[in-house]
């Protein structure tokens, strides 16, 4: 059972996850370098600042990958009676490899929560985001058996629906179903500034491809370069499919149009 946890980081996700466990009855204590993020989660009744006095029974590293990275490394010395430690980066191998190099593997259940959006900071998060959501869950090498489990209720109470998944398949999934979408909505926009296209000439459906590029560079930045090696294949293929659709465009060759257009439809249609 959960009664008590520390929660580092109060943007969107570490924000959200604060107002559910509090809501739950958990009591939550809070630490960022944002101090009116702190402050306005005190105020508003959520959590007390962490001063690691106070026992806490979950730790969850909600920076961005690098900084949570860095964070056990940081905190070792104060999460001595600590059942469990997670974060909720979109990366998974690079903090699961440094939770067993600094001793802690046996308590460190990575966590990926696929509940993202493009708005950032402790006034984005909100109660009820996890709800239906898929979690990854990838563990040490060393991860008790009691770990993984506590993990499973952390995310379990606020709603969402956990899976463990190896580190390593959960980059080279993510880099498909995550990184490249962000990659390709973050080049369009790119594209459409060059051309002098705001996005309020867009339409419903170019607003709908462009909205990952709100997205925060900085944390994107660190998780385009932390899972690079299996980025780039990704990347490779979107730009296969882009000079195959330039040529048929360029050649005026309306049967391959219309293949490249319904393969499309094909693949969306069985995964509707």
């Amino acid at each position: 059972m959960i009664e008590s946890a520390a929660v580092i980081g109060l943007g969107l996700i570490g924000g959200s996850l604060a107002r559910d466990l509090a809501a739950k009855g958990v009591h939550v204590f809070a630490g960022d370098r944002d101090e009116a993020a702190v402050r306005a989660a005190a105020e508003q009744g959520i959590a007390r600042p962490l001063t690691w006095n106070e026992p806490v029974d979950v730790v969850v590293l909600a920076a961005p990958v690098v900084a949570a990275r860095e964070l056990p490394g940081e905190l070792a010395g104060r999460m001595e009676g600590v059942r469990l430690i997670t974060d909720v980066g979109s990366t998974k191998r690079s903090i699961v490899d440094a939770a067993e190099q600094l001793g802690i593997g046996d308590r460190f259940v990575g966590s990926h929560p696929l509940a993202g959006d493009h708005r950032s900071g402790w006034d984005a998060s909100r109660t009820g985001l996890f709800v239906g959501a898929p979690v990854y869950l990838s563990p040490c090498r060393s991860t008790d058996a009691d770990a993984v489990e506590l993990a499973r209720e952390l995310w379990t109470m606020v709603g969402a629906v956990p899976e463990v998944m190896d580190a390593a398949e959960h980059d080279r999934r993510l880099a498909w179903t995550s990184h490249l979408p962000q990659a390709a909505s973050t080049a369009l926009s790119r594209a459409l500034a060059a051309a002098g296209i705001a996005r309020s000439d867009l339409g419903p459906g170019g607003r709908d491809v462009t909205r990952l590029a709100g997205s925060s560079p900085e944390v994107w930045a660190d998780i385009l370069a932390d899972n690079a090696d299996e980025v780039l294949p990704a990347l490779d293929a979107l730009e296969v499919e882009m000079r195959g659709l330039r040529q048929a465009v360029a050649s005026g060759d309306r049967d391959r149009l219309r293949q490249f257009l319904a393969s499309g439809r094909e693949w969306h249609a069985q995964h509707p």
